[in-house]
């Protein structure tokens, strides 16, 4: 049966703590812990497997690492986690999915859309196993958990926060892959943005056709792409590229404008603390909140499943405000606000493409 829930806020400090010394490797990390003897939980602990970029990307994959070390931690289990490598298959993917079930881990969750074909399979096989995916509402089985949001919601906040803190009607967005999902940044940051100035200009980039092509692995691609963005005239750019984003973050802080983070709040990441004084906000989507809840979920004896959807309602989306400079700008932070407020009570439906 499908359920629907409030999706936990994870502690920014948790990430910002034990992301400073993961980094990007490929290597996966394994920590024990000792299950309930109550009947509720005695798996091993939970499996996580990374999207592209890995844990150390400060935006995606690091906000499931956060939800994941905050159940161990809670709940006093154990956990292993494993990186994608470059260029892999989707047998690739059902073989990483497969050890960790056999292994006794539950939940096993694939970070990313592109772990749909492997989660279907395995999960068929593994049948008393829950499994999650991100960003997919594909997969239609009992037991698994189809972990999605409406990232257009926040996405339109940070076109409304670029539009109002630009000071020359020019601002910028650049997508990782030319997908579905990236689409949706897109179109809620467009509808944001022009609902302040209908004569903004917007630059529109995306950086690869396909995942494959390092989209949302490569920040030197990001860079440069900001760096065309900003000899343009754009004095605000908005990233929705993952690791590539660090490069879009960079380009920003050394020509002196603003940038707008995606899905962690990277104002507060460590790799990016250089740079954060020129990132205005960050869309936020709650991955780590999906992550923990659906652990909490299993360890509680009662597993989600079916489309778990998180919104600006349920904390699944938001935008973060951690840059005392964005909040010494009343104007936007009221803008931004309002806005969320109008979304929340129904007052404005966000395009999705």
């Amino acid at each position: 049966m499908s359920r629907r829930t409030r999706f936990s806020q994870v502690a920014v400090a948790v990430s910002v703590v034990a992301l400073a010394a993961a980094g990007c490797g490929k290597s996966s990390t394994e920590s024990t812990g000792t299950p309930t003897k109550d009947g509720k939980y005695s798996a091993k602990g939970i499996g996580l497997a990374y999207d592209i970029g890995g844990k150390g990307d400060q935006s995606f994959n690091d906000a499931a690492y956060a939800g994941f070390k905050k159940a161990q931690v809670e709940f006093k289990i154990g956990g292993r986690d494993i990186e994608p490598q470059a260029g892999e298959s989707d047998a690739d993917k059902v073989q990483r999915l497969e050890t960790l079930a056999k292994a006794g881990y539950n939940p096993v969750i694939g970070v990313g859309f592109a772990y749909a074909p492997a989660v279907k399979q395995v999960a068929l096989k593994y049948p008393k196993v829950t499994f999650g995916i991100i960003d997919d509402n594909t997969i239609q089985a009992k037991n698994v958990a189809d972990m999605v949001f409406h990232e257009e919601q926040s996405s339109y906040l940070a076109g409304v926060a670029a539009a109002k803190a630009t000071k020359k009607n020019h601002i910028g967005f650049i997508g990782g892959v030319d997908i579905p999902l990236i689409h949706k940044f897109e179109a809620g940051f467009d509808q944001g943005a022009k609902a302040v100035n209908p004569k903004i200009k917007i630059e529109s980039q995306y950086l690869t056709q396909t995942p494959a092509e390092g989209g949302f692995s490569s920040p030197d691609k990001g860079e440069n792409a900001a760096n065309g963005q900003i000899d343009a005239g754009a004095d605000v750019i908005y990233h929705a590229a993952g690791l590539s984003g660090q490069g879009v973050i960079k380009s920003a802080a050394e020509h002196k404008v603003w940038a707008i983070g995606v899905d962690s709040d990277q104002y507060q990441q460590s790799a990016l603390a250089k740079y954060k004084d020129y990132i205005l906000g960050s869309a936020l989507k709650n991955v780590g909140g999906a992550v923990y809840d659906l652990v909490k979920s299993v360890y509680q004896g009662k597993p989600l499943s079916g489309e778990v959807r998180g919104d600006l309602k349920s904390g699944g989306v938001g935008f973060a405000d951690s840059n005392p400079k964005y909040k010494a700008m009343a104007a936007v932070a009221s803008a931004v606000e309002k806005a969320k407020q109008d979304i929340i009570d129904g007052k404005i439906t966000v395009n999705t493409k």
